[in-house]
């Protein structure tokens, strides 16, 4: 997927010029809230008559070309592709990385996954990307841009076969074969019981040569794994272990 030894800056601008350009979808919450690559509302401040003014993007058409004339000079002027990555609003973060892949360098691209992973709410569900297209990503990125020197040696210290967990509500008990995971019982319970939900926790094991990433930028003892090589998947008991998601 990644080959490229130097991320080409003017590919990765085209592509994100592109993304702009896609349709403004409204939501039933709109004009406040919507949905595209490049904001979360169609309220934006843009320069009217050299004036800043805050419009509804949405509902004015001039405003809208004034909004996008905007972001592009702020593509064009952006000096690295994380620059112009981290100006995405972060449900996108995935669907911009899987456009810009093959302009990417390996260390760029790598970069980018990890935090677009870890901002995306659940990167587990995205529409515009398979499960293949995901674990894809992490099998072509380098390890080492991947991933912090005190996760990469978490990772490193893992047992030959390690015992993850995941915590799954009635919104994604259908997924629970997926490429995240955790090695803390009371994170995975946590989310199985969010939003006054009462889910379930299961427990697995894989072997470590299947995991591909441990992350722990958010407290989560996250891991990555290939799911078609989790074993013996079972539900967990409940431990009522606090777990404060904001530490």
């Amino acid at each position: 997927m990644v080959k490229l030894k130097e991320t080409n800056l003017d590919g990765v601008k085209a592509m994100a010029r592109t993304l702009l350009f896609t349709d403004i979808h409204k939501t039933s919450l709109s004009p406040i809230v919507v949905q595209h690559p490049f904001t979360s509302s169609g309220f934006n401040m843009v320069m009217i008559n050299g004036e800043p003014k805050c419009v509804d993007i949405t509902a004015d058409s001039e405003a809208l070309h004034q909004w996008r004339k905007m972001v592009c000079e702020q593509i064009d002027s952006s000096k690295s592709a994380f620059e112009i990555y981290m100006m995405t609003n972060k449900p996108y973060g995935m669907t911009f990385l899987k456009y810009a892949a093959h302009h990417l360098s390996k260390q760029d691209f790598s970069q980018i996954l990890a935090d677009a992973w870890i901002r995306s709410e659940n990167p587990n569900n995205d529409p515009n990307l398979s499960q293949s297209k995901l674990l894809s990503m992490f099998q072509s990125a380098e390890p080492r841009h991947l991933m912090s020197q005190d996760e990469l040696h978490a990772l490193d210290e893992l047992d030959a076969t390690v015992t993850v967990y995941r915590g799954v509500t009635s919104f994604n008990a259908q997924n629970v074969k997926a490429l995240s995971w955790t090695l803390d019982r009371s994170v995975a319970e946590w989310f199985a019981t969010r939003f006054d939900e009462d889910g379930t926790v299961y427990q697995a094991q894989i072997d470590k040569a299947h995991i591909y990433a441990y992350f722990d930028g958010r407290n989560e003892s996250e891991i990555i794994v290939d799911p078609k090589y989790l074993m013996d998947i079972t539900e967990a008991e409940m431990m009522d272990n606090a777990f404060d998601i904001s530490m």
